[in-house]
């Protein structure tokens, strides 16, 4: 900066001023701004600032062209530049000017000038627009690809938005066969598919021109051109028409014109003459002429000749274009129809034919052809009348008549008898006759003969009959394999086969017929083997009497060697018993339970066993002996009837104790019978022998002695004292311990392991008791488990002695904080801590516990002890106490330190220790000795060049670890380094100062100083370097030679070859120097061969990308681009770029496959079977992608597959054409044949190409339908009843043709006697269904034919079938059994089908026709209530279950069970039950047998009890109770604990309860008390409880019991005997509870004990507790009574069921001691009560004369309503004090009597009312008054009406307004509530509150309800019988008549005056 010195008086220039710079330190302005509308005229461009030290006004000015800039001055040395015209870029880019600055003083043109640069920045606001351009352009078709045209538009906008690309916009359905590629600036139009004038021949296509502008809008423009397409001589010959059929009469003349076909060229605009030939199909018949197009016939036609197709012929037509380049042409077929002329006679199938018939056959009956080549069918193959003719018979004398009469082209005939009368085969065995066919034509009919030969068949007629009508056999059961079972025996009176030698026995029917062998010979049944199992065991025999007793069977004859007539006959097998089952024990396994030192069972122990075989014989007679197990002889058993009794007595003591811990007596038990031989079984007995308690507890030691230290712990166990208990088992044996006296609380004693320990929180130090007490003397009880008086115990001394110890701890006095210096010096003296211990004997040591010490760094946070160790540091004397220094101590590391310091008693003599700890705060005082540190050891920066002052550059940071940490900076290096920076002192930021130039200079490098503030200061210094950053200034250009060039490039070039390699340098560095390379995809050759190559983005290599094919793209125009700052500045527009165009040609290779045309591969090509081997079947097209001039694209064809018939051959037609022709004749080959065509071009290495191609050879219909089921001469039995639409048969056939030729469908053919009527035939599956019902008595036998004919085109061909069908006689009697019950068993919970069980079999007595089969007999389910669970298999006639059984659900069932011959319609249910006058059905008793599959269940989930202390160890106190709905043993229950039981959490005094408190009895369910109950003890236990049976089934149930004590109970005496009670308590408790939401628990019951101690067995004292369930708490009496008073109306009916007559608390004493009192001490006390009652009530009777005035004028202020208002209540003024001398607390109701109550009298009806109303209006003149004070508390305020004065007021006795709370049966008082009622509040909410339901209200119609009559009229009534120990109802109280005048004060309130 230069100075310029002026003297004082001169002017001084003014200056430019550039945002805080002057002029002379700045260049030339440059404003860059956009053109056109961004920046319209007038736009503020610039604003400028002068600067004149004089302070002169400045004036701001222009020089050079004003056109435009603007000027314009503004205050305070201010001016703005504004733009006077519009920017265009286009037109000049800069403007160069001139600022002027002139103060006014400088002279005139003299100013201060400031070079001013406008650079105008061009913006896309130019369109393209396109130059001239020819706007049609013709093409030839199938030209190629190649260019078409060039469009170029010009855009007058620089840079990217000036260059142009073009594309061709989309139109609809956009598929255009051209492509655009910009070129130069050009748009290259180029055809890229191939052309097809047929196809389309004219295309419009949209060029848009648009501009490269990559943000913003882009500018675009279009251009219309119009493609015309030139029509070549490409497309063959079309037929225009063709005549698909024709049809032409067979009796033409030759060259007669039959058809015109008519073809035209393709081309339409070309015309070539066309040329017809006939080129397959049968030319020696037809010709055409080759320039019209017209067939004509060669040679005379024959319908019917072989040749003719069935008349059908197919011609294929050619037609060729003449003068084409390869002269095309085309193919067609017509069809030609010979219409048929009658020149064919009638034809018989065989000219002889002969039959059988036998005799006696009914009319109708067809005869039965023998020679099965000799079919009876006759033809004529002309067609329409001309094929119909008739049959007829001549010479038969009318025996016979054929069906049908009359047949059109084909008919199968049946031959019938008409007149059976003729048919004797004794009179006539053969019959001749001659059977004609006569065409119906009119003129010259066709007639043919055939002769027929008859034979008539002999017929059995008579059937076997039975020696016997009944065969019945007795057998034993154990019969053995081949016995013989019964002969059975047979005659017929027929002769030969027919007779009595032909018979053989057919079959055996019946459950068991499986089993037995019939000779079919000698009618002799055996008994068969019995089979095997799947293990190859024998089967048992299926005789087993113990199942069923008898079978029925049936067995059948039949004549004819076992084929002809059958009859049937019973046969019923008895069986007799065997001993072959042995006795059965109903159990598997016994158990009972035997107390030891007992003579026998609690109950009388039996052992019970069965036997299966027939009562009342020796086999199923039973006894029974012990045979193992009792060798001691300790049992013995009853023979006879198992009883099994101990032989003496046992002690359990001595026996043998088993793993499970039981003794118990494991015997087995034989029973047997007095069969031959005897059978038996054995049964394992266990008896468990159950301990009694009869041994005491004894102590090992009956004095123990211990001493025991002074500071011994709470808790600690200081001796165990042990007692042994002789008895067996627990709890006999269990021992519990108990202190008796001598503990003085400071000892307790585990009452199960008798381990006695000091008591929780008792301290044995003499010194802390008063008085000291050095000895304590104990006296133990060793109690063992027995149940109440038998429980046994014995006593043991306890001696203890108090033994002192050292046991005082030392203590510190607390040390002051101590301040050290840093760095001092090892042995400074620190300070001395001091401890003190009140033990005289202390010796005291010293020491630092460096794991407690803490250090601290200056920021209070705890240094890890790794780092500062203490131990290190200060040093402690352990005698002395002294601290001192040991190592150098730094502040910068510890600032401050918290010393632990331990003293320990090492005299003590016990553990723990006698030690204490103190801290002692030490601090450390800083000094200056460390210099600042850098942050880091180098600071590297960068700034941008050119940036402006106060640009941030980085910061350096330094930090000072001493105390001291002001830190100050400043830069070192050469003076020109303060030219470019700025160094902040305090903060260390470094800022530009000046701009920087990269070009001159690349680094700074200098140092900056660090200084604390300390004294002396202490320095740092550090480096820093800063980069200076480039900017980009530089474009990329590409290097001379690497100039546009041409590229060659095999097609088939690896991806990834590398072609060329691009370069361009950039001289600017880092991204701004690095060049980016990419193709140009917008570009003409990005459009064509983007994706193709790949342009390395570094190197500039160009390598292929993609596939290359020749055959898709020859050549390829690329467009490289390079970028420098790629990367980051392409988007931001902050990237030069330069490109360069490529020319790349691809080279041809053999890489395309053959392709054959889709079309023709997928079509089928259509031809007959009949087709000329001279004719082409299809022609195949074929090209090769490949360069057409090589032998790459040259094609060669074979048939590869699909040929193996060599049917077919190919011949080559040219390089892509072949055909296909057959090779031999395709008669009889019709169907679809694919062939596997190869086409092979002939490049090397060559490729090939196969493809299916499809020939469909159409069946010509040559073949009629063949019928294949039923037979020919089928005859069908159908029974007369059958209902109409039932099925008769079906008929099937099948035809080998195909298609619609080979479809068959049916009909039934007319006949002359009608048949046809009587039945329907289903068109399409041949079903023939009964259309008329059938009578066998007009008609046996009816005949049809059925036609089963095809579809086929055009003669439809056919078959006929003849069937007789034959009528049975119906069913006369159905199957019958021979008993009516039948009983079978299964097992519940089998699998569904698991079992099965064989029903009784049945007979059947049917005479059935001579030519029909025996019918099965069906067993079917028709009734009974197991219809859904079981299910009879019908022919087997076995039941089984469905679903599977449970007997729990329903243990037996009942079905009714049908026999049938129907089997395939099942019966109708029976809506009524089983008929024993129906012997066809049968009563089926089924037992369900019960197996172990339910598991217990338990009565309630939730048992709950009681325990007070009044109860002893062993006390049985509840019973849980389960129940199993199995059967005998499964049914047998076990009970155990499940789990642990723990008493609650708010449990108090049952810490020394360790074992289970309660057992549970197995056998009862019975809980046993196992711990003896002490005062103070609270809570509850809740535990679970399992059940369990025999299978293992468990169920677990919850339960509750609680401690209360004996005064918690509550007394209900109830007038009914305990035996009567206690079964129905549960349901007492249950609504009890329901009704209180309390747990209710019944403790025990007592006959009831009458205050004078006499007992009254007619009542009984229930003991109950309730439980709040919310917490689980015992309720006190008190608050029981009051619940039950709120609830008495809901409690009165179950009060009254059960009796109940009073509710009181329980006293203890009662509960305690109350059998023990004795009757004298209970006089004693009565008297004494008596006499203190007296004396109160004559106090009472003196106080009350005094106010009985004051009392009757109270009571009769309680007035009632007026008679006149019944629906007003009271109205109540004030509150009338007690009066009532009754209602005293504690008082009973009860007692009540003869005070108002006892003398009302109720009316019995209406007449009485009057009479009783008046005498109780006396009556209540010496009524005493009620209880006002309970009136009014009672009385609600809502309820009160007022009055009217001076109105006498009336009350209705029959008004029932007042109501009364049901507090009843308790003894806490009496409630009266008068008008509406208020709700009160339980006591479990609330003890004092009001109760939660509304009392019930009672009237006179109540209390006439309570009496076994209806009603209580009893003048003097007992209230006692109607409510026991309650109040009854009070009626309310009005003035008596005429005794009183009533009057009412001012305040409403009434006065009477007596």
């Amino acid at each position: 900066m230069a100075l310029f010195l002026q003297p004082c008086c001169a002017n001084f220039p003014p200056k430019f001023l550039h945002d805080g710079i002057t002029s002379e330190a700045g260049g030339e302005v440059v404003v860059r701004l956009k053109e056109g509308s961004d920046t319209p005229p007038g736009t503020k461009i610039l604003h400028l600032r002068g600067f004149d030290r004089d302070g002169d006004p400045l004036t701001f000015g222009v020089k050079g062209s004003q056109a435009v800039i603007h000027v314009e001055n503004e205050d305070n040395n201010e001016a703005s530049v504004f733009i006077v015209t519009e920017l265009d870029a286009e037109s000049q880019t800069e403007y160069q000017l001139v600022l002027t600055l002139t103060d006014g003083h400088l002279g005139v043109g003299n100013f201060i000038t400031q070079s001013l640069l406008i650079l105008v920045e061009d913006v896309n606001d130019n369109p393209p627009i396109f130059q001239p351009y020819s706007n049609t352009i013709t093409v030839e078709e199938h030209s190629g690809t190649k260019i078409i045209g060039v469009v170029e538009a010009i855009d007058r906008d620089s840079g990217i938005f000036g260059q142009v690309i073009y594309e061709l916009r989309e139109q609809d359905g956009f598929d255009e066969p051209f492509k655009i590629q910009t070129a130069d600036g050009k748009g290259i139009l180029t055809l890229v598919e191939d052309l097809d004038y047929e196809t389309r021949p004219v295309y419009q296509l949209e060029i848009l021109a648009r501009d490269r502008a990559n943000f913003g809008q882009a500018n675009t423009a279009t251009a219309a051109i119009l493609i015309k397409v030139k029509d070549i001589a490409d497309q063959p010959p079309e037929f225009v028409t063709v005549p698909s059929v024709t049809r032409v009469s067979e009796d033409v003349p030759k060259f007669d014109e039959v058809l015109r076909v008519r073809a035209v060229d393709g081309d339409r605009d070309i015309g070539n003459p066309i040329v017809y030939s006939i080129v397959s199909g049968p030319s020696d018949i037809f010709a055409i002429n080759p320039d019209t197009g017209i067939v004509y016939t060669q040679v005379a036609l024959d319908r019917e000749s072989p040749r003719s197709s069935n008349g059908a012929f197919i011609l294929g037509i050619e037609a060729s274009e003449i003068g084409g380049i390869e002269e095309p042409s085309v193919l067609t077929e017509v069809t030609i129809i010979i219409e048929d002329v009658n020149d064919e006679s009638p034809e018989f199938r065989s000219s002889n034919y002969m039959a059988e018939i036998g005799e006696n056959s009914p009319k109708g009956s067809m005869v039965n052809f023998l020679d099965s080549s000799a079919i009876p069918e006759v033809f004529d193959h002309d067609q329409g009348t001309n094929g119909t003719f008739n049959l007829s018979i001549e010479g038969d004398g009318g025996i016979f008549e054929v069906t049908p009469k009359q047949g059109i082209n084909e008919a199968s005939f049946m031959i019938r008898v008409k007149d059976p009368s003729q048919l004797d085969f004794e009179k006539v065995k053969v019959i001749n006759f001659t059977l004609v066919a006569t065409e119906i034509v009119e003129a010259d009919p066709h007639q043919n003969r055939a002769s027929v030969t008859i034979h008539i068949r002999d017929v059995n007629d008579n059937y076997p009959a039975f020696n016997e009508d009944t065969y019945e056999v007795e057998i034993p059961e154990n019969i053995d394999q081949g016995s013989t079972i019964a002969w059975i025996r047979a005659t017929d009176q027929d002769s030969g086969s027919f007779g009595t030698s032909g018979i053989r026995y057919t079959r055996l029917s019946g459950p068991l017929a499986k089993h037995l062998d019939l000779n079919p010979q000698s009618g002799i049944i055996t008994l068969g083997d019995f089979g095997e199992d799947a293990n190859g065991n024998l089967l048992p025999s299926p005789f087993d009497r113990e199942k069923t007793e008898t079978h029925y069977l049936t067995v059948e004859a039949r004549d004819d060697e076992g084929s002809g007539n059958r009859n049937a006959v019973e046969l019923t097998i008895s069986l007799l018993d065997v001993n072959d089952h042995p006795p059965r024990f109903l159990q598997d396994f016994y158990q009972a339970q035997l107390p030891e030192n007992s003579n026998g069972f609690s109950v009388p122990f039996f052992l019970q066993a069965f036997d299966n075989d027939q009562n009342g014989t020796e086999n199923a007679q039973i006894r029974y002996r012990i045979v193992k197990g009792d060798a001691g002889g300790n049992f013995s058993i009853d023979s006879i009837t198992g009883e099994v009794r101990p032989s003496g007595l046992i002690d359990y003591e001595l026996m043998r104790e088993h793993e499970t811990g039981e003794r118990y007596f494991k015997l087995l038990v034989r029973a047997y019978d007095l069969g031959n031989p005897p059978l038996f079984s054995d049964v394992p007995l266990q008896i468990f022998v159950s301990d009694q308690n009869d041994n005491a507890p004894i102590f090992e030691q009956s004095l123990y002695r211990i001493n025991v230290d002074e500071d011994i712990q709470g808790g600690t166990k200081i001796t165990e004292v042990k007692a042994r208990d002789r008895d067996g088992s627990s709890p006999n044996n269990l021992v519990i311990y108990r202190i008796i006296t001598g503990a003085k609380d400071k000892f307790v004693v585990d009452s199960e392991t008798g381990v006695i320990s000091v008591s929780l929180g008792a301290n044995l130090d003499p010194d802390l008791t008063s008085p000291r007490t050095h000895f304590y003397f104990l006296e133990i009880a060793a109690l063992d488990g027995g149940f109440g008086s038998n429980q046994l115990s014995s006593i043991a001394e306890v001696n203890v002695t108090i033994t002192d110890v050292n046991n005082k701890n030392p203590y510190f006095e607390q040390p002051e904080a101590v301040n050290i210096m840093e760095n001092s010096n090892p042995g400074a003296f620190v300070t001395r801590v001091v401890a003190l211990d009140p033990d005289t004997s202390a010796k005291l040591t010293y020491s630092l516990d460096s794991n407690k010490s803490e250090a601290f760094d200056e920021n209070d946070q705890i240094i890890p002890r790794a780092n500062a160790n203490v131990s290190e540091l200060f040093e402690l004397d352990a005698n002395t106490g002294d601290l001192r220094v040991i190592g150098r101590v730094d502040r910068e590391m510890v600032a401050r330190i918290k010393l632990f310091i331990r003293v320990e008693d090492v005299n003590a003599v016990r553990n723990p220790p006698q030690i204490a700890f103190t801290s002692l705060p030490i601090i450390i005082n800083d000094v200056n000795d460390n210099s600042p540190e850098f942050e880091d050891a180098l600071y590297i920066g960068s700034v941008l060049e050119n940036s402006p002052p106060g640009t941030p550059v980085l910061t350096v940071k330094a930090t000072d670890k001493d105390e001291n940490k002001t830190i100050t900076y400043a830069l070192e290096g050469p003076s020109s380094l303060s030219n470019f920076l700025f160094l902040d002192a305090n903060h260390g930021d470094i800022l530009v100062k000046q701009a920087i130039d990269r070009e001159s200079v690349g680094w700074l490098n200098f140092t900056v100083r660090a200084s604390d503030s300390g004294f002396p200061p202490r320095s740092t210094f550090v480096d820093v370097s800063l980069l200076i950053l480039d900017e980009n200034d530089n474009t990329p250009s590409f290097k001379d030679e690497e100039v546009t060039r041409n590229l060659t490039v095999a097609e088939d070039t690896p991806l990834g070859t590398i072609i060329a390699r691009i370069q361009a340098h950039d001289e600017d560095s880092g991204e701004f120097g690095k060049v980016t390379y990419f193709l140009d995809k917008r570009s003409p050759a990005g459009s064509a061969g983007g994706g193709k190559f790949r342009i390395h983005p570094d190197t500039g290599e160009i390598s292929v990308a993609e596939a290359l094919d020749r055959e898709e793209e020859d050549a390829y125009n690329l467009i490289v681009q390079a970028y420098d700052n790629y990367q980051f500045g392409f988007t931001t527009g902050d990237s030069r770029h330069a490109f360069i165009q490529l020319k790349v040609h691809v080279l041809d290779v053999n890489d395309e496959r053959p392709v054959f045309e889709t079309q023709s591969s997928e079509q089928c090509a259509l031809v007959t079977e009949f087709h000329e081997m001279s004719e082409p079947v299809m022609t195949i097209r074929a090209f090769d992608g490949d360069d057409p001039e090589t032998d790459n694209a040259r094609l060669s064809f074979s048939i590869q597959s699909g040929n193996s018939l060599d049917l077919f051959h190919i011949v080559e037609m040219d390089h892509m054409t072949a055909k296909v022709f057959p090779q031999r004749s395709l008669k009889g080959f019709y169907g679809n044949y694919t062939l596997s065509i190869l086409a092979r071009d002939r490049g090397y290495p060559s490729n090939s190409a196969a493809n299916n191609f499809h020939i469909c050879v159409q069946d010509f219909n040559d073949n009629s339908p063949q019928i294949i089921s039923p037979p020919a001469n089928y005859t069908i039995r159908i029974a007369e009843n059958a209902s109409i639409g039932a099925e008769v048969t079906q008929i099937r056939a099948v035809d080998t043709d195909t298609g619609s030729n080979g479809m068959v469908r049916y009909r039934i053919r007319k006949d002359p006697l009608g048949n046809f009527k009587s039945f329907q035939i289903n068109p399409e599956n041949g079903q023939i269904v009964l259309a008329k019902p059938l009578d066998r008595e007009r008609q046996k036998v009816y005949g049809i034919r059925v036609e089963a004919f095809d579809l086929g085109t055009p003669t439809s061909l056919q078959t006929d079938l003849d069937i007789v069908i034959y009528v049975k006689n119906i069913n006369d009697h159905e199957p019958h059994f021979l008993v009516d019950e039948f009983s079978v068993n299964f097992t519940e919970h089998k699998p569904p089908g698991a079992e099965r069980n064989l029903i009784v079999g049945t007979v059947d007595q049917d005479d059935e026709d001579y030519d029909s089969e025996r019918l099965e007999v069906c067993y079917f389910i028709v009734g009974g209530d197991g219809i859904d669970f079981f299910e009879i298999l019908p022919l087997e006639h076995e039941i089984l279950t469905t679903v599977e059984l449970d007997r729990e659900a329903q243990d037996s069932f009942s079905l009714v069970v049908k026999a049938t011959e129907e089997c395939l319609y099942p019966p109708e249910h029976l809506n009524a039950s089983f008929d024993p006058l129906d012997d066809s059905l049968l009563s089926l008793n089924i037992q369900v047998t019960d197996i172990d599959d339910h598991p217990p269940t338990f009565v309630k989930k939730v048992f709950t009890g009681g325990i007070s202390t009044n109860m002893d160890f062993g006390d049985v106190f509840a019973t849980i109770k389960a129940v199993d709905a199995d059967l005998g043993g499964n049914a047998e229950i076990r009970y155990s604990l499940d789990g642990q039981i723990i008493p609650s959490s708010s449990s108090e005094g049952l810490e020394n309860v360790r074992k289970p408190p309660f057992l549970v009895n197995p056998d009862t369910g019975d809980l046993v008390l196992n711990f003896d109950p002490q005062k103070g003890m609270k809570g509850y236990f809740d535990f679970g409880v399992r059940a369990y049976d025999r299978a293992g089934h468990v169920a677990k149930a919850k339960v509750q019991i609680y401690l209360l004590r004996e005064d918690q109970r509550v007394k209900f005496v109830m007038r009914s005997q305990p035996a009567e009670i206690r079964p129905r308590i549960d349901q007492f408790l249950k609504v009890v509870s329901d009704v209180t939401g309390a747990i209710v628990n019944a403790d025990g019951f007592k006959v009831h004990e009458n205050s004078d101690g006499t007992v009254d067995k007619t009542k009984t004292d229930v003991l109950l507790h309730f439980v709040n369930p919310s917490d689980n708490s015992v309720l006190e009496v008190v608050d029981v009574l009051r619940l039950i008073d709120y609830r008495t109306e809901e409690l009165v009916n179950i009060f009254r069921e059960f009796n109940v007559i009073n509710t009181e608390g329980v006293d203890p004493n009662f509960v305690r001691s109350a059998a023990l009192v004795h009757p004298m001490m209970s006089w004693v006390m009565g008297l004494c009560v008596f006499l203190t009652i007296l004396l109160v009530v004559v106090l009472i009777l003196c106080c009350c004369q005094r106010e009985r005035y004051n009392r009757k004028l109270r009571a009769a202020t309680t007035l009632a309503l007026d008679e006149s208002s019944p629906d007003a209540v009271l109205n109540k003024r004030e509150l009338v004090p007690n009066t009532n001398r009754h209602a005293m607390e504690g008082s009973n109701p009860v007692w009540m009597t003869g005070v108002g109550y006892e003398n009302y009298e109720y009316p019995k009806d209406a007449d009485d009312a009057a009479m009783v109303q008046k005498r109780n209006n006396l009556n209540r003149i010496h009524l005493d008054s009620l209880d006002a004070n309970v009136l009014n508390e009672s009385l609600d305020s809502n309820a009160i009406m007022t009055s009217s004065k001076n109105r006498s007021r009336e009350a209705d006795p029959d008004d029932d307004d007042v109501g009364y709370a049901a507090s009843h049966f308790s003894n806490g008082g009496s409630t009266i509530r008068v008008g509406s009622f208020g709700k009160l509040e339980s006591p479990l909410s609330a003890s004092s509150g009001r109760g939660s339901g509304n009392s019930r209200r009672f009237s006179h119609n109540d209390l006439n309800k309570g009496g076994p009559g209806g009603g209580i009229y009893s003048k003097n009534m007992s209230i006692a019988s109607l409510f026991p120990s309650q109040m009854p109802p009070i009626e309310k109280l009005q003035p008596a008549e005429g005794y009183g005048n009533t009057t009412y004060d001012e305040d409403d309130i009434p006065r009477t005056e007596l």
